[in-house]
């Protein structure tokens, strides 16, 4: 069987969830039931309930993090959110950044980018705007972000070095990223890499935490920090659709392990 091009796979399965809302999401193929929703029993999602900024219409339950809660976000800033889905990390940054600052999203998924243009027009911003772009080839200007922010998103392109160069690109000298993202420790089960359904849940377009690192340092960023890691443990009934009792014990005798981190870094002035 001929996989589809990952991007495609990503287009197709978020294009589906841009049209539900949380609770629809959960129980969706990238929501809870695959790896990458909002069920908390799974680990992934964070609570934005609380934080200034926040639109329930824009969280569909997909990221893994909260990027701003390390992104030291100041007045003025020039933020881009990659792989900004229905805005709702976004919307947290401009409550942050203020009237006087500019938040970008970037997304490869059009109805992703229409609903998040239908989320900014309910709430009358005139500083965040949503451009339909490839993360590893962004419709933005060199040396124009302070602060780039991402939740869950540079697993599922299939390039990673391109998108860190691509984020060294458009950072100002000075500006830095914060990124929340799932990694390995280990490797996965080529049957589990393998599953499309998987791909756009999260989990397996991760690759082990110290490549992902490393990727980030050839980029060209330095002061690379893990502000903050937690384990993720996936359901026997959700790895069982795709590895027999055998392989599912094999799996958690080998040490390997799924996490979601999220890094600091930064752009040397």
């Amino acid at each position: 069987m001929i996989m589809k091009d990952p991007k495609e796979i990503v287009k197709e399965k978020y294009g589906q969830i841009a049209g539900q809302n949380l609770l629809l999401s959960n129980s969706s193929c990238c929501g809870s039931s695959c790896g990458c929703g909002g069920d908390n029993s799974v680990g992934f999602n964070d609570d934005y309930r609380n934080l200034e900024g926040y639109n329930p219409e824009a969280d569909l339950g997909l990221g893994c993090g909260i990027p701003t809660e390390f992104a030291m976000i100041k007045k003025g800033d020039t933020v881009v959110d990659l792989g900004s889905g229905a805005g709702n990390d976004c919307f947290v940054a401009r409550s942050l950044t203020g009237v006087s600052g500019k938040v970008i999203g970037i997304d490869i998924t059009e109805p992703m980018i229409k609903k998040a243009r239908e989320n900014v027009e309910k709430l009358g911003y005139n500083n965040v705007e949503f451009r339909l772009s490839d993360i590893e080839k962004m419709d933005v200007v060199s040396n124009s972000a302070n602060v780039v922010i991402s939740n869950c998103v540079l697993n599922l392109v299939p390039d990673k070095e391109k998108a860190f160069k691509e984020i060294f690109r458009i950072l100002k000298p000075g500006g830095h990223l914060s990124v929340s993202d799932v990694v390995l420790r280990g490797k996965l089960h080529k049957k589990i890499q393998q599953a499309a359904e998987m791909y756009a849940g999260c989990v397996s377009g991760a690759i082990d935490i110290d490549l992902y690192l490393e990727i980030i340092r050839k980029s060209g960023l330095v002061n690379i920090k893990v502000k903050k890691d937690k384990v993720i443990t996936l359901p026997d009934e959700t790895l069982l659709n795709y590895l027999d009792q055998t392989e599912l014990k094999n799996f958690k005798e080998s040490g390997s392990g799924i996490f979601s981190i999220t890094v600091y870094a930064e752009k040397d002035v």
